[in-house]
């Protein structure tokens, strides 16, 4: 794969984005004296990682296909049987996700800023959990990318067990349980492969794989186990009774991390794990993915239109905006290029779009419960009047939700449907009539808490204040940019996703003859 898998090199942006968070987090455990010192520290080490996750952004040069960045060292776990190398590097795929990190990073401490319970331990954990993230999304070394998977465990459940609400405990657990039932799976998978082929090397992986090695199990039992680990992430029903419960029971930055970043990680590991590595083997079971993706959009969507929760509507919303990740993978059997590409491409904006619409979205939820202290939505109406910036906040998430023209919402819900419909025209057709269930259910969501009668109790409520602005501010220009001009990503990603079809083509051919 481009000749990387014999570089050693260190450019030491990437090391310096996945554990600077983890050095601020040290650096708050033993220098911070009071909740102010802590909350500053946190704040600048939000700041640090966005602007080096904006770097990555800018240095990463389309011109050249492959990955960049390269921090590289041989041996760096140096058993002969078991050679693990220190491998950090991204491509078109992945620094949109680094971006997106950075972005819902510093969104997430600063809608942080009025905890006041054991305020030290919570921000180390929320930057321990952005290092782990920023990890996941740039190793290249499976153990590597297996062990950040892994670490990320471990905050998520504090942070949602500790300063959670309601059966806080319970969806902690629930969360861990499935979770890591999920990256058992995944484990298996890698072990396989690399008994297989002798290297943990994600750049020399899919090379060695398409070459026709002999495998120690069947490579669709390979490709089942990761699946199944990544499908437990995104998630994938039936696989996805944890994350509701999750949502409504996390802090409010907690949630955005959740649905922001850490769902991706599903998809993420679906484009550079599975499809990257077995092609032809996706292919083969598109129709699988298809189907899953079909049931996410319309069950998501039924369900969601029954909530009366707000938080847990905008919870169920997110099962089903991930099915169109599916359906957009679904598209690598098509026999034309170009549409594999365009499918393959939707799916991977689909990832940073919703990330920065849901993200949104539950940040002005959040800011709508700590005023009214409530997220029933028959209690609630007319808020628009007394927050009218929250207010236009929480609509312009919406309408990119449900794909409004000139949100990127819209944009990565047409590729994904221009991809997937020349080889599942009926699937995907029912998968746009998920979209109509979605305008309602979320017409109706704006129209009972923004506008209509006011309950008096919400006279004195107040908007938004200069700080929470600032989180506003930066995921509504982020819907915007990217929806006005999608190029700025979809040219990063069709980078990373031609190699992919490429090889399903090439696989094609060979049967062919």
């Amino acid at each position: 794969m481009d000749g990387l898998t014999q570089n050693t090199g260190f450019n030491g942006l990437l090391t310096a984005l996945v554990f600077l968070p983890f050095l601020f987090a040290l650096v708050i455990l033993i220098f911070a004296r009071n909740d102010h010192h802590v909350r500053l520290m946190a704040a600048v080490g939000g700041l640090v990682e966005l602007v080096l996750s904006i770097a990555v952004f800018i240095a990463y040069k389309k011109v050249e296909s492959g990955f960049q960045l390269i921090d590289r060292f041989n041996s760096w776990i140096p058993i002969d049987s078991f050679r693990v190398d220190y491998f950090l590097g991204v491509d078109g795929l992945s620094v949109p996700m680094v971006l997106l990190t950075g972005i819902l990073g510093m969104v997430a401490i600063l809608a942080s800023m009025r905890i006041t319970n054991r305020v030290k331990q919570y921000f180390i954990w929320i930057l321990v959990l952005q290092g782990a993230v920023f990890g996941v999304f740039t190793a290249l070394d499976f153990i590597m990318f297996f062990l950040f998977w892994e670490l990320e465990l471990i905050p998520m459940f504090f942070l949602i067990s500790n300063w959670g609400t309601g059966r806080k405990d319970y969806s902690a657990m629930k969360f861990i349980i499935f979770t890591f039932l999920g990256s058992a799976f995944m484990l298996v998978g890698a072990l396989a492969l690399y008994i297989s082929v002798g290297t943990f090397d994600m750049t020399a992986l899919p090379e060695l794989v398409q070459s026709g090695i002999k495998l120690v199990i069947p490579a669709g039992a390979i490709f089942g186990l990761l699946f199944v680990g990544f499908a437990v992430k995104l998630p994938v029903w039936p696989l996805h009774t944890w994350l509701p419960d999750a949502h409504t029971d996390a802090p409010t930055a907690v949630s955005v991390l959740l649905a922001g970043v850490l769902l991706k990680m599903g998809g993420y590991g679906m484009i550079r794990v599975t499809a990257s590595i077995m092609p032809d083997v996706m292919a083969g079971l598109a129709w699988l993915l298809v189907a899953a993706g079909v049931i996410n959009v319309l069950y998501g969507a039924v369900v969601t239109v029954r909530q009366t929760d707000l938080k847990r509507l905008v919870a169920f919303s997110s099962i089903s905006h991930m099915g169109y990740v599916l359906i957009g993978l679904s598209a690598i059997a098509s026999k034309g290029a170009d549409a594999a590409a365009v499918g393959l491409t939707g799916a991977s904006m689909q990832m940073f779009t919703h990330g920065t619409i849901t993200g949104l979205m539950f940040l002005t939820v959040g800011m709508i419960y700590d005023r009214t202290h409530t997220r029933y939505i028959p209690d609630l109406g007319g808020l628009s009047n007394r927050m009218p910036i929250i207010g236009l906040a929480f609509l312009i998430a919406g309408l990119a939700s449900l794909g409004l023209p000139g949100t990127s919402g819209f944009a990565s819900e047409i590729l994904v449907f221009l991809g997937a419909f020349p080889v599942w025209a009926w699937p995907t057709a029912l998968a746009v009539f998920g979209v109509v269930i979605t305008a309602g259910y979320i017409l109706w969501m704006t129209q009972r808490t923004l506008f209509g009668h006011m309950n008096s109790r919400w006279e004195k409520l107040t908007d938004a204040s200069k700080l929470e602005l600032v989180p506003i501010v930066m995921l509504v220009a982020t819907i915007l940019i990217f929806g006005i001009y999608p190029a700025f990503l979809t040219d990063l990603f069709k980078i990373s996703v031609e190699p992919i079809v490429a090889a399903v083509n090439s696989s094609s051919e060979i049967l062919s003859r």
